[in-house]
């Protein structure tokens, strides 16, 4: 059963497991529902386009309404990080309960022996624990988003983009004549779509405007909610130029979401940005527990983010706290950090604090 999205990866990654023999059919997932036409639009238009694929490649399409599920596991705690001054990642937590949990389980009572999506990422199975590993494509690798999966999970799941280039799916979507294949990925939050984000946040967490403070107490403006911030933002703050202070772009440095203040920088490398060391807590490690050897790691502290040398030492409370090589900039608590060994994932879990 394979997750199809109306995006080209999916389609792809449908036709690759019917070329290589497997019977293979499809599913679309509705995770939100629409409150305006043009979002309802939109879904209809990737409902229509996946279908299409589907007849092109004579495979049937079951459709599935997890919105329920969505609100209840991946939007409630996506609201509870902000109202709390956080940055949560919900594509990660979307896959962990929607798309390898909902979706999972839903497959599986049609009597499914996999699921299969369109991530970019490689799993190994076979005698031993299912391994994670980096996609061949590096540059569109989503491993990152996947840290979170349990190896049980993993047994069930494929993964048939792993091993080849973006520019070849497209290639065989092309070749294939699905009209999808040069539609553009989506880039928005997982299955909420590509919109205005702060605005589309205003609906659910009122704007609570408060003051923009220097690092050396100068009041500089007034912000729209503390909370609708993030750690190394520049745009958005309304700062204009100051005649006593130098020129130079001001970015978020921390927040204090009791006094409901933000506090900023001037200057992309000021030390107020850079922390070598980053506690986390809610740690998940792919095989069940940590690697014997957790002093020569990396680590990605954002998606897209270059590997970052790193070492791991476990703290009290099932926490770990992992130190830097080098400074990491902009540590936002709320956002993932994920382990790696050269090309396997071997787990990740939540920032909550940083120290220099």
């Amino acid at each position: 059963m394979v997750g199809m999205s109306g995006g080209v990866d999916s389609s792809v990654a449908a036709w690759l497991l019917c070329e290589q023999g497997h019977e293979v059919e499809g599913l679309f997932m509705k995770n939100w529902e629409e409150d305006d036409q043009e979002e309802y639009c939109a879904a209809a238009i990737d409902l229509e386009d996946a279908r299409q694929v589907c007849e092109g490649i004579g495979i049937r399409l079951h459709t599935v309404n997890f919105s329920s599920e969505y609100w209840d596991r991946v939007f409630q705690y996506f609201l509870k990080e902000y109202r709390a001054g956080r940055t949560p990642n919900p594509d990660i937590v979307c896959n962990r309960e929607i798309k390898f949990r909902a979706f999972l389980d839903h497959a599986l009572e049609l009597d499914t022996d996999y699921i299969a999506t369109g991530h970019y990422a490689r799993c190994e199975t076979g005698p031993s624990e299912p391994c994670l590993r980096k996609a061949h494509d590096k540059l569109k690798d989503q491993s990152y988003f996947l840290h979170t999966l349990e190896q049980d999970q993993l047994q069930k799941s494929l993964f048939p983009l792993g091993d080849i280039d973006k520019s070849k799916v497209r290639e065989i979507a092309r070749a294939q004549a699905f009209k999808v294949h040069d539609k553009k990925d989506s880039t928005g939050i997982c299955f909420i779509g590509e919109r205005k984000f702060r605005d589309f946040l205003k609906r659910y967490l009122p704007a609570k405007p408060g003051p923009i403070v220097s690092t050396d107490g100068e009041h500089l403006g007034t912000h729209e909610g503390a909370m609708f911030y993030t750690i190394g933002q520049r745009q958005g703050l309304g700062i204009g130029g100051r005649a006593h202070l130098p020129e130079g772009a001001w970015y978020v440095a921390d927040k204090d979401i009791p006094s409901n203040t933000l506090y900023v920088v001037q200057g992309k490398q000021h030390p107020a940005l850079l922390h070598s060391r980053v506690v986390v807590q809610t740690v998940h490690w792919i095989a069940g527990s940590p690697p014997a050897d957790t002093n020569s790691l990396v680590a990605k502290i954002r998606y897209r983010q270059a590997d970052q040398r790193c070492s791991v030492r476990p703290c009290d409370g099932g926490g770990c706290e992992a130190s830097f090589a080098e400074p990491q900039w902009a540590v936002a608590p709320g956002q993932s950090i994920v382990f790696y060994r050269q090309d396997q994932c071997l787990g990740g879990g939540i920032i909550t604090g940083r120290e220099a």
